[in-house]
């Protein structure tokens, strides 16, 4: 594979080309690396590069990787939040873009408030209307703002979605779109800012910046096909997997 800094050159080039076909300036779109089932030193390397903003799915496996990490990351959660997971995903992550139900809200909050902290929350919107993803439906949206600018601590500043996997990128853009549209939406009806737009992958991220992304979740471009078998983790006793159950000492660490 070629080093990263070549491959990032390309796709920082390629960002460039989206904004500048859509009239946006290049600083207004962050790359947020995914790191997923890749070890420290894909995070190590991607900050040798100048990456900064790291994303991870799961709060079970950043809680042993980013010990193992360089400092100076800004970490954030982009895969779904468990109630049970908010405690300790507080302690790892400074943004969440995928908060996808009022319980979810309503439970960092707490724990927020608890904690004396303010994370940034963007919710995840199923534009697509796809039964496999997660999010809520565009017509659920308004309650949801609603209750997040009510909450204490919340710092509700955007929306995320995910588009269906098409051969032709083209084909994703009406999702970017509505969403962008969607946000637009809530401004007004609410008047507040939502500047913050989490949409694009691998696949489809130049069509995403020019529909107006901030921040766009690459992985595969940048480090390759993910690892079949996870990096060696740093805690294992007690593992149950995301979904919480089993009861191991995973569990009772994170609430």
């Amino acid at each position: 594979m070629r080093p990263l800094d070549g491959i990032l050159a390309d796709v920082e080039a390629r960002i460039a080309a989206a904004c500048a076909a859509s009239g946006r300036k290049r600083d207004g779109v962050r790359i947020v690396a995914v790191t997923k089932t890749h070890g420290p030193e894909t995070v190590r390397e991607a900050m040798e590069c100048g990456l900064r903003t790291i994303g991870e799915n799961k709060v079970q496996e950043a809680a042993w990787k980013i010990p193992l990490c360089p400092s100076g990351a800004e970490w954030h959660l982009i895969g779904r939040l468990q109630r049970n997971k908010v405690r300790h995903a507080l302690a790892l992550f400074s943004r969440f873009h995928a908060v996808d139900s009022i319980p979810v809200l309503e439970k960092i909050a707490a724990v927020a408030d608890e904690l004396g902290v303010s994370p940034a929350v963007m919710l995840e919107v199923n534009v697509s209307g796809e039964r496999t993803k997660g999010g809520f439906a565009p017509g659920d949206v308004p309650a949801a703002v609603e209750k997040a600018l009510s909450l204490p601590r919340i710092v509700l500043d955007g929306f995320m979605t995910m588009a269906p996997f098409e051969p032709e990128p083209e084909k994703t853009r009406p999702v970017f779109a509505g969403l962008r549209e969607l946000r637009d939406a809530m401004e007004a009806e609410f008047g507040a800012s939502f500047p913050e737009l989490s949409m694009g992958m691998t696949n489809d991220y130049e069509i995403a910046v020019q529909e107006g992304a901030t921040l766009v979740r690459l992985g595969t471009v940048l480090f390759g096909e993910r690892p079949k078998a996870r990096p060696q983790r740093a805690v294992d006793a007690g593992d149950a997997g995301e979904s919480g159950e089993g009861g191991g000492a995973w569990d009772r660490i994170i609430d």
